[in-house]
């Protein structure tokens, strides 16, 4: 068994509205940070993950993101596995 990290980034898909990132376009220049012309905020989730081999664990990852981490309506992920 080998242990592997797995970063993985969610985003919502572009063509929808990101709340929480228009709130932030729409009042960071009140902290006076110019030249913002977008944000969108996602969810960034690292796990720990004990397999025998780098396919398998790609494989827990992939279940864990369609089944509970990410909502594949409005969101898409992509992630990196590392040995540890």
């Amino acid at each position: 068994m080998s242990l592997y990290k797995a970063s993985i980034d969610i985003m919502p898909h572009k063509e929808l509205l990101d709340p929480q990132g228009k709130a932030v376009v729409n009042n960071i220049h009140y902290l006076d940070i110019q030249g913002v012309q977008d944000v969108r905020i996602g969810k960034h989730i690292e796990m720990l993950i004990e397999a025998q081999n780098e396919s398998l664990a790609k494989e827990i990852v992939e279940s864990s993101c369609k089944k509970l981490l990410s909502n594949p309506i409005t969101e898409h992920y992509h992630y990196s596995i590392t040995t540890v």
